[in-house]
């Protein structure tokens, strides 16, 4: 199962994607790019700064499909070449089925990007507030804590934002989408780990609990914001 990060892995870049030939790209680059084009397609709408990058080689520690930062811009990732995580990902998942998820996996990437766009990363929403204070003695477990905590947060909106996206997009495939969600997140090692975004999937059952708002990133802000009220 894959791990969602939003950490920048610094790449030696085969290209952009908006000049890589299909010649350069390998069958499964294509067929995630392929689908992630609507999500990308919104985005550019947006205005979103984003990049999209095929490393030539996987690193030891690269996930397949992730989000970074660098230089003011947004930059997904695509970390599949020579990487087995890139096979096993959806291995599980029957074909007809990965479109929707890669869909949704990328709606969840560009959730960073717009948190980052928008001067929001690791910030909390209007009105919210830190309480409480972790004692330690080493202030680099705090540090650590703190960080953990924040990540986690932008793990939670962007996984709402992904089945905002999908109740959007694609209603019939909601309860698919959110499964294989909960799925991913159950399979985290300890609970309160920077991935754990299980009390926010718990608000968002059912697609219906996103409203009307006009796009799944702030669709995705009203249960963002119900789930930081519940205690850490």
């Amino acid at each position: 199962m894959p791990k969602f990060s939003a950490a920048f892995v610094p790449a030696v870049l085969l290209a952009a994607a908006s000049h890589a030939s299909a010649a350069q790209l390998t069958e499964l680059e294509t067929r995630w790019l392929s689908a992630a084009q609507p999500v990308l397609a919104f985005a550019k709408t947006l205005q979103l700064p984003i990049d999209i990058i095929v490393q030539p080689q996987a690193g030891p520690n690269d996930v397949p499909f992730a989000m970074g930062f660098a230089n003011g811009r947004c930059k997904l990732v695509l970390s599949m070449r020579g990487n087995p995580n890139a096979e096993t990902i959806l291995a599980d998942v029957p074909d007809q089925r990965r479109d929707v998820l890669i869909e949704a996996m990328t709606a969840h990437e560009v959730g960073h990007c717009w948190r980052y766009a928008q001067g929001s990363w690791h910030a909390l929403p209007a009105g919210f507030t830190e309480v409480g204070q972790e004692f330690v003695d080493n202030p680099e477990l705090v540090e650590l804590s703190k960080q953990m905590r924040e990540t986690r947060r932008e793990e939670a909106f962007s996984d709402l934002v992904a089945l905002a996206w999908t109740q959007s997009r694609h209603p019939e495939q909601y309860g698919h989408v959110y499964g294989w969600m909960r799925q991913v997140r159950d399979a985290q090692p300890s609970s309160h780990s920077s991935h754990d975004t299980r009390a926010w999937l718990k608000l968002a059952t059912q697609g219906s609990v996103f409203g009307k708002e006009t796009t799944p990133f702030h669709q995705a802000a009203t249960v963002w914001s119900e789930g930081l009220l519940i205690p850490e």
